[in-house]
């Protein structure tokens, strides 16, 4: 229940804390310094640092203290804008004035005066936001000093060693604990039941008690299976898209109607009246008890139901599926006993030996229950396909092995509260996980309706970004569970929303709203008027295709940029601290990203000059295509595989690049003929002229030409020169020259060539054979030569000597 508290508390704390400051400061600017009360303050600060000082004061007058200085703190931030307006417009005016004279120098009296006056002006002005500030800084120390001790007094509290429940002395005084308890709630009962007007007020509520307990009887016992059957009726009608999640939505009765039926069995008690101080303690408990059982066996049936579909999580047989049912419904009932214990002895102010060995039997449950649980999970390891979430389960399993270990160790050394925090902490964070993954599949299954589609569409970008963000708004919730207080999680938020100081500007959440907010009009705006440029305007024009691509494209990159200088102007970001980052970054880029520059600027001279457009068929660095896009960094061609080439705009700048069809589509299309020796040449000029001339796609004027371009002693050797309309087509246009081509001279009786065959691969071995030869040759010839040259050395040496 306190769990619950807290996070309720958190998300009214998020919602309320700006209300809360804006009743401390109802108006900005110099306004709202107006209604700080200075004075106020400084006495509730001096008051806060001797608490702070005192050891003695209590955690909850701690946190009394903080939310004091919380409030303060947020009125002392909003006043620091105090005349921002006006000291920015004395600021111009100084300014306007040009700079101050320097020493030894003079200026004219009158603005000599005006300065003088404009600065003492602005003094005035900034004294609000100076002290605004001071007091800020004041608050913000004495919270942090705060949040420092409670810390450290709640890890001093964990850390506390207590008598051992294993301890046999301990046992006697815990007995004594736990009877007294019982003689207590019995005796609370009996001393009312002695009073005669009690007893009348019971008779008199006799009727509303019995139809309460009548109610509480029949939602506990008997809901489960009539939503079981209402949960079949609205499958029967339902879709088969909408049967699991109207099958969820009904299931939800489960929890719900025996949690109205605990409620109504706790009225029944109030009402009779038979209850003191500690029973109604226990009374108040009984609704929190029942929710807590009732979720459990909800969600152990959702992680392990009884009919299994095909790609669940936790792939495991049906009796590992029951007895993870029966261990969700122990971790329940463990968490209940434990509020049941609480609620009963805890206000008593029983020894730390009676309240460890009565907390012990439930820690060493609950941590037999996580180990048996663990080992559950563990046995989807062998699953054939581990998804990521099967993975994160996995991972799960080991850390719920090792708490159920080491909770009952700590416990039975004496770090009850130590073992605590852990058990209680992991039954809950299991819990809750598997409720994430309920709600994942959930809105999972109701895009899927939404979109009218199959189960896969459970598994798109939408349904998995909602789940995303979903895991990260629980993320409170996990730390609320594992100890951390409501106070650390607004000090976060505190902290996200100030945001942080950038020069002498402090860019906070807000300013990025506004960035982003103002940058996405700007883009549509951009891409609107590109929308009516390329669509409504210049195709009205005599600009030819290529040159509306690239107005058009220059266009979207100037808008761009405008939008991004505007809504930074807007969002009040100054970018002149920057300014040591933007040389380094240009430094950079001469050294690591001048390839990327060179592409850059080559682009743009590509959409300014445009020696190639889209549509064009180019040649660059032995590839052929059609130019599909130009973007400012490379060219997309495809070419005629239908594969796509990505080409840097430099390689178009720099490099020789052929385009067949940079004014016009026509091209010459030439295909090489070879006919035997002794062929009639008149004879097969004609063929070819007429196959030239009946081709659709040739030009007639010039008309086709076929050209004898030579011989050899066994081939003449024709070529078809024939200008296309569009040379797009001149691999189809060969290929149906050359069919019939075949076609012709087997009619007429004329022998084409064949293509010579290309030269065979030499054999390796008789290449190294002939090399080796080779080799024996030339040391042959050398040996000879070394000796003539021996001799005429051996000569020239005598003839030295006889000298």
């Amino acid at each position: 229940m306190s769990l619950l508290l807290r996070w309720l508390a958190l998300v009214l704390v998020l919602l309320a804390g700006p209300l809360a400051a804006q009743e401390m400061v109802a108006q900005p600017g110099a306004e709202a310094a107006a209604q700080l009360d200075y004075e106020d303050w400084r006495r509730m600060a001096s008051r806060a640092e001797a608490e702070i000082a005192e050891r003695r004061t209590s955690s909850d007058r701690l946190e009394e203290i903080r939310t004091q200085l919380a409030q303060w703190r947020t009125a002392l931030l909003t006043a620091q804008n105090a005349n921002s307006a006006r000291i920015a417009t004395v600021r111009e005016q100084i300014a306007a004035l040009g700079p101050a004279p320097a020493e030894g120098e003079t200026e004219a009296d009158e603005i000599s005066r005006r300065r003088q006056e404009l600065a003492q002006q602005l003094v005035k002005l900034q004294a609000p936001g100076i002290a605004a500030e001071e007091g800020y800084r004041r608050a913000d120390g004495l919270i942090r000093e705060i949040d420092r001790t409670l810390r450290e007094r709640q890890a001093d509290e964990l850390l506390q060693l207590w008598p051992s429940p294993l301890n046999p002395g301990n046992w006697p005084e815990a007995a004594v604990g736990f009877s007294d308890t019982v003689l207590r709630l019995w005796d609370e009962a009996a001393m009312v039941w002695t009073d005669r007007k009690a007893r009348a007020e019971l008779f008199d509520s006799l009727p509303l008690i019995l139809a309460l307990l009548g109610v509480a009887l029949a939602l506990v016992v008997y809901v489960r299976r009539w939503v079981e059957r209402f949960t079949e009726r609205l499958q029967q009608g339902a879709s088969v898209r909408g049967r699991k999640v109207w099958s969820l939505l009904a299931s939800l009765g489960e929890v719900i109607l025996p949690t109205l039926g605990m409620v109504a069995l706790a009225a029944a008690l109030i009402a009779a009246g038979m209850t003191g101080e500690i029973g109604a303690q226990v009374v108040r408990a009984l609704p929190l008890m029942g929710f807590v059982i009732f979720a459990a066996a909800w969600l152990g049936a959702r992680a392990f139901p009884r009919v299994q579909h095909e790609g669940a999580v936790l792939p495991l047989p049906p009796e590992r599926r029951a007895e993870g049912r029966f261990l969700a419904v122990l971790m329940g009932l463990v968490v209940a006993v434990e509020r049941l214990r609480s609620a009963a002895m805890d206000a008593q102010a029983y020894s730390d030996a009676t309240t460890a060995v009565m907390s012990f039997p439930i820690l060493l449950t609950g941590g037999l229950i996580l180990m048996r649980t663990g080992r559950l999970l563990h046995q989807a390891r062998d699953a054939e396909d581990k998804s990521y979430v099967l993975r994160l389960l996995l991972v799960l399993a080991r850390g719920l092995t090792v708490v159920g270990v080491a909770g009952p160790v700590l416990a039975g050394l004496g770090y009850v509260q130590a073992a605590t925090a852990l058990i209680y902490p992991a039954i809950l964070t299991l819990g809750l996980v598997t409720l994430l993954f309920i709600l994942q599949r959930l809105i999972g299954d109701v895009w899927a309706l939404i979109v009218k589609a199959d189960e896969q569409a459970a598994d798109t970008l939408v349904p998995v970004l909602a789940g995303f963000t979903m895991t990260l708004a629980a993320l409170p919730v996990f730390a609320l569970i594992w100890g951390a207080r409501l106070s650390d999680l607004t000090e976060l938020w505190t902290r996200f929303t100030e945001g942080f100081q950038m020069g002498e500007t402090r860019i906070s959440p807000t300013d990025f709203m506004i960035f982003a907010g103002v940058f996405v009009i700007g883009y549509m705006l951009t891409r609107l008027f590109q929308g009516a440029l390329r669509t409504t305007i210049l195709p009205k024009t005599r600009m030819e295709q290529g040159g509306q691509t690239a107005l058009v494209s220059g266009i979207g990159y100037v808008g761009i940029f405008l939008a991004a200088l505007v809504a930074i102007n807007a969002a009040g970001i100054d970018l002149s601290g920057l300014a040591i980052v933007a040389g380094a970054l240009s430094v950079g880029i001469g050294f690591g990203l001048q390839q990327i520059v060179s592409n850059f600027i080559s682009g743009i001279i590509l959409l300014v000059e445009r020696p190639v457009s889209e549509g064009d068929w180019i040649e660059v660095g032995g590839v052929q295509g059609r130019v599909r896009a130009i973007s400012v960094r490379s060219t997309r061609i495809e070419t005629f595989d239908r594969n796509d080439v990505i080409v840097p705009n430099a390689d178009l700048i720099t490099g020789r690049v052929t385009n067949w069809t940079r004014f016009n589509l026509s091209g010459r299309l030439i295909v090489p003929v070879s006919v035997a020796m002794g062929s009639d040449t008149r004879q097969v000029a004609r063929i070819l002229q007429e196959i030239a001339e009946a081709q659709p796609l040739a030009i007639l004027k010039p008309p086709p030409m076929v050209v004898l371009m030579g011989y050899t002693t066994n081939q003449l050797n024709f070529e078809i020169r024939v200008i296309l309309r569009d040379v797009n087509f001149s691999i189809s246009v060969r290929s149906d020259m050359n069919h019939r081509i075949l076609e012709r001279f087997k009619a007429e009786g004329i022998h084409i060539v064949p293509p010579p065959a290309p030269p065979a691969e030499p054999d390796p071995v008789k290449t190294a054979q002939t090399v080796l030869a080779l080799a024996d040759l030339v040391q042959e010839e050398r040996a000879p030569l070394a000796k003539r040259a021996g001799r005429k050395g051996q000569a020239g040496n005598d003839k030295g000597e006889e000298r």
